[in-house]
């Protein structure tokens, strides 16, 4: 075998290598700029530029030259601020005269030997260009990217091939020959990773079109939707980031973290089969509205009666002024008490009871207690605006998410999805939601997502039923939960020592919720844990 015919082998050996390389390569970026070092290579070119055609334009994504030290576009190159070519000119007609809108449009490759004594195409641009830099372009390969219906999608062209001592030369036959073969492979490789992006963001639009449907039923849970998968991603890499204690295998590729955040995206779709006036209920006695005015009404009722038995002399005047002010203390009692921002303690639910057994006799009615049934069940909610039945229905939400989510038909890389969406109501000592599964049970991205959905929740500002909750009131609460086996221990201390809670709110709270945290007496953080971020804490010396 001769040596020409050994480079040849070579060569092919190396164009099925690259094949496969660009095949599994998933970042689009760093698939146009592999795809022109690939060419470069084969054909020793000193640069060379690639360009995807969008619209009637050629727009520059990767730009390399070696005596000029151009590394530009792509992955890792610097922005291209290039205009984009036109494949037209400003009366229609096809733009021959620029070799590569010709290549383009014609889909013919064209080698030219020195581009100073090239007929038929424009060269000035060029020879500007080498006079300004003192550049020499000479060869020139420019090579159209077909996809597999033939449609060019994407140009190379190769400047001055190189032979073994450096000398510029012309592109040779070989030369052109496994640089097509290279723009062919390259071309259904990209189109193939453009439709699976095309695919992407389609499958993501429509799942904003599922939180934009539940943000339309519910204003309050729109942010939620967008908030917690960011702060399920900044968790996720903090833990990844670990290399101490029982996290410190956990490791998140980029699949992993995609597969993550559609999780996230999803986590509360179950919710567009809520009741809206359960989602939304901002006070106890809201339904379809606020029944508290109808409660008013009666205490106006009470003090109207009890004026008409002053005036007709049924009570005297400090029996009168002890009966208004009574009932004005009820009327706050009960006003205090259907806000729902308080815990209720015995006492309280005790004072609403006895003014539901108050008397009163509405306008041509008979004689009943003063709040129904129902109206007592929900005054004497002893946490939140929702009974127990209410409750379940909002925690319903989660079995109708597992359900949806386990309907669809998930590919490789997304088939933990539900179980991710699906466990983020599950406790660590299995007393959670819908499945009662145990820390042991749950996937370290599900438990993640479980405290990125309890923090959003404490510190959200447009929720109808309460203010959004300072970082210290937020953490004092989720360490009392860690100390209760609701959530992670090792994820909670990541979260902190990591400054995840921190990097949230600066992005996602508003300033006067970002105070001061007393960390020696922050609930679940060690005497270890909390010395470390007093420390990180102080300013720089």
């Amino acid at each position: 075998m001769t040596q020409e015919e050994d480079e040849i082998l070579s060569r092919l050996e190396t164009l099925n290598a690259i094949g496969v390389a660009l095949s599994s390569e998933r970042d689009l970026a760093s698939l146009l700029e592999r795809i022109l070092e690939a060419a470069r290579d084969f054909a020793d070119a000193d640069g060379g530029t690639l360009y995807r055609v969008k619209g009637e334009t050629l727009v520059f994504e990767v730009l390399r030259n070696d005596t000029l030290g151009y590394f530009m576009g792509g992955k890792h190159g610097k922005t291209i601020n290039f205009a984009p070519l036109p494949l037209y000119d400003a009366d229609g007609s096809p733009n021959d005269s620029m070799v590569v809108a010709h290549a383009a449009l014609s889909g013919q490759t064209i080698n030219i030997p020195d581009a100073y004594a090239a007929d038929g195409f424009d060269f000035s641009g060029t020879r500007a260009f080498d006079q300004k830099t003192g550049y020499r372009s000479q060869s020139f390969l420019t090579v159209p990217m077909k996809d597999h219906s033939g449609a060019v999608i994407g140009v190379l062209q190769l400047i001055n091939a190189k032979d073994h001592d450096g000398v510029v030369r012309a592109f040779s036959h070989a030369d052109q020959q496994l640089v097509e073969s290279l723009a062919s492979q390259a071309a259904i490789v990209l189109n193939n990773r453009q439709l699976v992006e095309q695919l992407e963001t389609l499958f993501e639009s429509l799942i904003s079109l599922v939180n934009t449907a539940i943000d339309e039923k519910s204003p309050y849970t729109g942010g939620h939707c967008e908030r917690v998968p960011v702060l399920t991603s900044l968790l996720a890499d903090a833990a990844a980031r670990n290399t101490d204690g029982p996290l410190a295998d956990f490791t998140m590729t980029d699949a992993d973290r995609y597969e993550l955040k559609i999780a996230g995206l999803l986590h509360d779709c179950g919710k567009i089969t809520t009741p809206v006036h359960v989602v939304d209920k901002a006070t106890k006695l809201e339904t379809l509205f606020d029944r508290i005015a109808l409660v008013d009404t009666r205490f106006e009722v009470l003090l109207r009666d009890a004026r008409i038995a002053q005036l007709t002399g049924d009570i005297d005047e400090a029996a009168y002024a002890d009966r208004v002010k009574q009932l004005l203390a009820d009327r706050e009692r009960v006003r205090t008490a259907n806000t729902g921002g308080e815990f209720m303690d015995e006492a309280k639910v005790k004072d609403i009871e006895r003014i539901a057994d108050e008397i009163w006799v509405p306008h041509g009615g008979v004689a009943q207690k003063f709040l129904s049934a129902d109206e007592l069940e929900n005054l004497t909610i002893r946490r939140g605006t929702l009974t127990r039945a209410e409750r379940e229905i909002i925690n319903h939400h989660i079995v109708m998410t597992i359900r949806l989510l386990e309907a669809l038909p998930w590919p490789p890389h997304l088939t933990q999805v539900p179980e991710y969406a699906g466990g983020h109501h599950e406790r660590m000592d299995g007393k959670g939601y819908p499945k009662g599964l145990t820390r042991e049970q749950m996937s370290i991205p599900a438990r993640v997502m479980g405290i990125a959905d309890i923090f959003e929740a404490l510190t959200a500002r447009d929720r109808p039923y309460k203010p959004g909750k300072t970082l210290s009131e937020s953490l004092r609460i989720l360490g009392h939960m860690k100390l209760e086996g609701h959530v992670d221990p090792d994820l909670f201390d990541i979260f902190l020592r990591e400054r995840v809670y921190l990097d949230y709110a600066e992005r996602f709270l508003e300033p006067a919720q970002i105070d001061v945290i007393d960390w020696p007496r922050m609930p679940g953080v060690s005497a270890e844990l909390a010395e470390w971020m007093i420390a990180a804490d102080a300013p720089p010396p």
